[in-house]
C-alpha cells in the first residue's frame, strides 16, 4: 500500500523526493502521535478541570445520552454507580466461593477433568520444544545439503502430527467438558436456591435488589463457566511453556558457551515495562461488562413486558410507544457498545505494538547474542578434505553473504564445532522456542483482560446467589416509598424500622389443629402500605368465610398472608400446615398433558403413590362439567392449553385441582368469574360435599348462601367478621337494587349509605 500510494504521488509530481520508507516512517509517526495525545488528553483535562473531579467521574460514568431523545431509567444508573467490578479482595472472596460451588471437593468430576487438561497441557508444551528442535534439525539438513537425514527429519515430523493432532484435541474437548460441568454445578446450586422457600416469588415481590434475574440464571452463568475454563488454560499453558521454554534455551545457550544471563534479564525488563503500560493505559473492562450486561438485560426486559402483555397493548392500540421504549432500549445499548469498540481499538493497538513488535525485536537480539557475542564464531575456517570443498564454500558465502574469510562447512562440523548449520540449527530451534515462550507471555498478559471481564459476571452472579440466600431466609431488601406514614400511626400500629428495612416482627405458628387464628395481625404490602392495623379472626373446619370490601381494601392481600408469601409484621398467626389451596382470577395452565393440568403441582408418580387413577380424574372432569375435553384430547396428548381452553374452561380446570388434591381450606379469589351461574352453583357444592372450608372472594350474591360467615372490610382499616344470614342479606341487596333504580332523595341516599355499609360494598 505504501509503494502505490508513493507511485501515485510521484506520477502527480508531489513529494518526489520522499521515498516509500519515509512514507511509512511519517504514517507511523502520525498514529503514534496521535495515540499519545489520546492517553494523555485526558490526563491534561484532568489536571486542568480538578476542582470537578468528583463531578465528572460520575457523569462519565455511562455513555452520554443526547438530550433530544429518552434517557435511561435511572435505577441502572445508580446501580452502576454503586457497584464496579474489578480485581480486588471483594472479587477474589466472591470468585472463591464460586469455585467452591464449581468444584465441590477434591474427589469429583471436576477434578478428574481439570486433572487431564492439565496433563495434556503439560504434554503439548513437551511436545512444542521437540518439534522445536525437528524444525531446526531440518533446517540443518537442508543447508548441509543432506537429503536422507532430511527425509529422517520430515519422517518424525508427520509422526508427531499425528499425537499432536490429538492432544490439541483433547485441550479443546476437555476445555468445553470442564465448562459445561461449572456450568452444572453452578445452574444446579442456583435452581436449588430460587426454587428454596419459594424466592422465585419472593426475589421479584419482596426484594427488589435483583433486576433480571433470568438473565444471571441463564447468559451469566454460562458466560461465568465458559470464562474460567478457558482462563485455565489460558494460564496454565503459558506457565508451563515459560517454566520449560526457559530451561529449554538455557541449556540451549550453555551448548553455546554463552552467558545464560543477560539474555532473560532483557527479556524480562521488557515484559515488566511492557506490563506496567498495559496496566496504567488498560480501560476498566470489567466496568465496560457490568454495563453491557445491564443493558442487555435491560433490552430483555421491555421484550419480556412486551411478550407478556402483548393483548392488553394490542386492544389499547400502544405498539407506538411500546416501539419507542424497545428504540431506546437498543440505542443505549448500541452507544454502550460503540464506546467500547474505540476504547478497545486503541488499547489493542498498542497491546499488539508493545507484544508483537517490540517483543519480537527483543527477542531477536536475545537469540543472536549466543552467536555474535561467542568469541569462536567468527574465527578462521577450515578446509573440507573431500572433492566438495569448494561448491559447499560458495554455498555457505551466498548464505552468509560475506566476502572475506568464509567458514567452510565440514561433514563432521568444525575443529571448534560452530559450523554455519550448527548456527542455523540452534537459530532456529532458539527462535521456535523464544516465539513459543513469546506468545505465552502474551496471552499471559492478555488473559488479565479477561480476568477483568470475568470480574463483572462474577459479582452478578455471586451477588444473585447472596440475594436469593437471603430472601429465603426471609431477609428482604427493597426501596420503600413511604416509612412510617401518618395513617399507620393514627390507626395505632406502627412499623418498625431498621436502617431503611422494615423488620417483620410477626409469627407464623404450624399447629397440628386444623382451625385458622390471627391474633392482631396487620396487613401490610411489600411497599409498607398499611391496609389493615391490625385482623383477629378464628375460623374453624365448616365454618366457610365470605370476603368482601371495596377494591383494595386487603382481601386478596389477606390470601396471601395466610399462604406464606408475605411477611408478617406483628401478631401471630396459626395455621396447619399445607392445608391450603389458592386459585386466582387468572389460573396458570402448565406444561404438559391434560393429565398435568389435573394433578398440578403434583407429578404423574405422585398421583399414582396417591392411588389415584384416570377414572377418578374423570369423575372430576364430570364435577366440574369439562367432561367433552377428556373424550376430545384424552389425558396424554400434550398442547398449549393456555390457548386452546376459554376463560371459563380454565377456571373450571383450576377447581378440578381443587377437586383433586382436597384440601381442608380452599381460598377462591374470583375464581369463578367467567362461570355461569348454574355451574358456578354446583361446583361450590360439590366442594363443600368433599369436606372442602371454603374462603372466598366474590362479587356475586348467589354465592352468599355456600357460606356461613362474612368479612367486610370498609376501605379505611376497618373490618367486621359476623355469621352471614344468606336471605336478609338478599333482601338488603335487593332493597338496594330498588333504591338505586328510584328517584334520589336525602332519605334514600342516607338508606343507601346504610345499605352500602351492611353489605360491605
Amino acid at each position: 500500500m505504501p509503494a502505490t500510494l508513493s507511485k501515485l504521488l510521484e506520477r502527480h509530481g508531489v513529494l518526489a523526493a520522499m521515498t516509500p520508507q519515509n512514507l511509512s516512517r511519517a504514517f507511523v509517526g502520525a498514529v503514534l502521535i496521535t495515540y499519545g495525545v489520546k492517553v494523555a488528553y485526558p490526563l491534561v483535562d484532568s489536571l486542568i478541570n480538578k476542582p470537578n473531579k468528583q463531578h465528572d467521574s460520575v457523569n462519565n460514568n455511562l455513555v452520554p445520552v443526547l438530550p433530544s431523545k429518552p434517557s435511561e431509567p435511572k435505577g441502572i444508573r445508580s446501580r452502576l454507580r454503586k457497584n464496579i467490578p474489578a480485581l480486588n479482595f471483594t472479587f477474589i472472596l466472591q470468585f472463591l466461593k464460586l469455585v467452591r460451588i464449581m468444584i465441590p471437593n477434591l474427589f469429583c468430576t471436576e477434578t478428574a477433568l481439570l486433572s487431564g487438561h492439565t496433563m495434556f497441557l503439560f504434554l503439548r508444551t513437551f511436545l512444542s520444544i521437540y518439534v522445536a528442535n525437528l524444525e531446526g534439525a531440518i533446517v540443518k539438513y537442508i543447508v548441509r545439503k543432506e537429503p536422507k537425514n532430511f527425509i529422517r527429519q520430515l519422517l518424525k515430523w508427520f509422526g508427531v502430527a499425528i499425537p499432536a493432532t490429538f492432544i490439541n484435541s483433547m485441550i479443546k474437548y476437555l476445555e468445553s467438558r470442564i465448562a459445561l460441568a461449572f456450568r452444572t454445578r453452578l445452574v444446579n446450586h442456583s435452581y436449588q436456591l430460587y426454587f428454596k422457600n419459594q424466592s422465585y416469588y419472593r426475589v421479584t415481590v419482596l426484594d427488589g435488589r435483583l433486576d433480571n434475574c433470568a438473565q444471571r440464571l441463564t447468559d451469566d452463568i454460562e458466560i461465568v463457566a465458559n470464562t474460567v475454563s478457558h482462563l485455565y488454560g489460558q494460564i496454565t499453558k503459558p506457565l508451563f511453556d515459560i517454566l520449560l521454554m526457559a530451561i529449554a534455551l538455557a541449556n540451549l545457550t550453555r551448548s553455546r558457551n554463552a552467558n545464560i544471563i543477560t539474555g532473560p534479564i532483557l527479556i524480562s525488563a521488557v515484559v515488566v515495562v511492557s506490563a506496567l503500560i498495559l496496566r496504567l493505559v488498560s480501560p476498566r473492562f470489567g466496568q465496560l461488562v457490568a454495563q453491557e450486561a445491564e443493558k442487555k438485560g435491560y433490552l430483555r426486559h421491555v421484550h419480556t413486558r412486551l411478550v407478556t402483555n402483548a393483548e392488553e397493548i394490542a386492544f389499547y392500540g400502544g405498539q407506538k410507544v411500546e416501539l419507542s421504549h424497545l428504540k431506546n432500549a437498543y440505542r443505549i445499548l448500541c452507544q454502550h457498545m460503540e464506546h467500547m469498540f474505540g476504547v478497545k481499538l486503541w488499547f489493542v493497538m498498542l497491546e499488539q505494538f508493545l507484544m508483537k513488535y517490540v517483543w519480537s525485536g527483543t527477542g531477536m537480539v536475545v537469540v543472536s547474542l549466543p552467536i555474535l557475542m561467542n568469541a569462536t564464531s567468527g574465527g578462521g575456517s577450515t578446509r573440507e578434505e573431500n572433492s566438495k570443498s569448494e561448491s559447499k564454500s560458495s554455498f555457505a558465502a551466498n548464505v552468509v553473504g560475506s566476502t572475506g574469510d568464509v567458514p567452510i562447512m565440514v561433514q563432521g562440523g568444525s575443529p571448534n564445532g560452530d559450523s554455519i548449520s550448527e548456527r542455523t540449527h540452534y537459530f532456529t530451534t532458539a527462535k521456535n522456542l523464544l516465539l513459543t515462550g513469546s506468545n505465552a507471555v502474551e496471552r499471559l498478559m492478555s488473559s488479565y483482560k479477561d480476568v477483568v471481564e470475568l470480574a463483572g459476571h462474577t459479582a452478578r452472579v455471586a451477588n444473585m446467589f447472596h440475594v436469593l440466600e437471603e430472601v429465603s431466609n426471609g431477609q428482604y431488601t427493597k426501596t420503600v416509598v413511604q416509612k412510617n406514614g401518618g395513617d399507620d400511626i393514627k390507626s395505632g400500629f406502627q412499623i418498625e424500622f431498621k436502617g431503611d428495612q422494615p423488620v417483620p416482627k410477626g409469627k407464623i405458628i404450624y399447629t397440628s389443629s386444623n382451625e385458622i387464628v390471627l391474633k392482631n395481625v396487620p396487613i401490610v404490602t411489600p411497599n409498607c402500605d398499611v391496609v389493615c392495623p391490625t385482623l383477629s379472626l378464628h375460623l374453624q373446619p365448616g365454618e366457610h368465610l365470605l370476603i368482601t370490601g371495596p377494591n383494595g381494601c386487603g382481601k386478596s392481600s389477606l390470601f396471601r398472608i395466610l399462604s406464606g408469601l408475605w411477611p408478617i409484621y406483628d401478631g401471630e398467626l396459626h395455621t396447619p400446615k399445607n392445608s391450603m389451596f389458592y386459585i386466582p382470577q387468572r389460573p396458570y395452565m402448565v406444561i404438559g398433558n391434560l393429565r398435568d393440568q389435573i394433578i398440578y403441582p403434583d407429578t404423574p408418580a405422585d398421583m399414582i403413590n396417591k392411588q389415584v387413577r384416570e377414572e377418578d380424574l374423570r369423575e372430576i372432569m364430570k364435577m366440574v362439567h369439562l367432561e367433552h375435553i377428556v373424550e376430545r384430547d384424552g389425558f396424554t396428548i400434550a398442547k398449549d392449553w393456555t390457548d386452546i381452553l376459554s376463560g371459563g374452561e380454565k377456571q373450571r380446570m383450576a377447581i378440578a385441582r381443587l377437586f383433586y388434591h382436597k384440601p381442608k381450606y380452599a381460598l377462591l379469589d374470583e375464581c369463578t368469574s367467567a362461570v355461569s351461574i348454574d355451574v358456578e352453583s354446583s361446583i361450590y357444592q360439590a366442594a363443600i360435599d368433599l369436606g372442602i372450608t371454603l374462603l372466598t372472594i366474590t362479587h356475586r350474591p348467589t354465592l352468599w348462601k355456600f357460606h356461613t360467615h362474612i368479612l367486610q372490610f370498609d376501605g379505611t382499616g376497618g373490618w367486621d367478621c359476623k355469621p352471614l344470614d344468606a336471605d336478609d342479606r338478599i333482601k338488603l341487596k335487593r332493597e338496594k337494587e330498588q333504591l338505586l333504580s328510584a328517584k334520589q332523595t336525602d332519605e334514600t341516599r342516607m338508606r343507601l349509605d346504610e345499605l352500602n355499609r351492611l353489605l360491605g360494598e
